[in-house]
């Protein structure tokens, strides 16, 4: 049973990050999220998006934990 488990839970993950991707367009507001840092100041520009670099490393993560498990 413990088998069947992982596989469930791995099925729900897979459906989870494809129900994310569609829900932020498939990666087209990647970078652009909520929370990442955006400054403009004359001719200078910085851009740093920490909230998608952090959704991406959770996502990675996890991913590797998975497949180690």
């Amino acid at each position: 049973m413990n088998e069947f488990g992982k596989l469930l839970f791995i099925c729900g993950m897979i459906i989870a990050g494809i129900g994310l991707l569609l829900w932020f367009g498939i990666g087209k507001d990647l970078g652009r999220l909520p929370g990442d840092v955006h400054f403009n100041r004359g001719n200078f520009s910085l851009h740093f998006p920490i909230v998608t670099c952090l959704l991406i490393s959770v996502a990675i993560s996890i991913l590797l934990w998975l497949i180690r498990k």
